[in-house]
């Protein structure tokens, strides 16, 4: 299957994400991630649906997942944990 996702953010597919990740990364990263995303999928032409980003600081505990939903769901940032 094709990799399609853009993780571009709509209102019709929102840009969310849990408490946890939020606390554990901040809206900030979270944001600026998303950004490295809607690049990297602009151009490859599209990423599978579920993306990693390590924390190569070594501060964090996990790492920061995001997964695009189809049609009437969401972009969400989440843990691992979250999961």
């Amino acid at each position: 299957e094709a990799s399609v996702c853009r993780f571009v953010p709509s209102e019709e597919k929102p840009l969310v994400y849990t408490s946890g990740a939020g606390i554990m990364y901040g809206p900030h990263v979270i944001r600026a991630c998303q950004v490295i995303l809607q690049r990297l999928a602009k151009e490859h032409e599209g990423l599978d649906y579920l993306q990693v980003f390590e924390d190569q600081t070594g501060f964090k505990s996990e790492p920061l997942w995001f997964i695009e939903d189809g049609d009437g769901g969401a972009i969400t940032a989440l843990l691992p944990s979250n999961y």
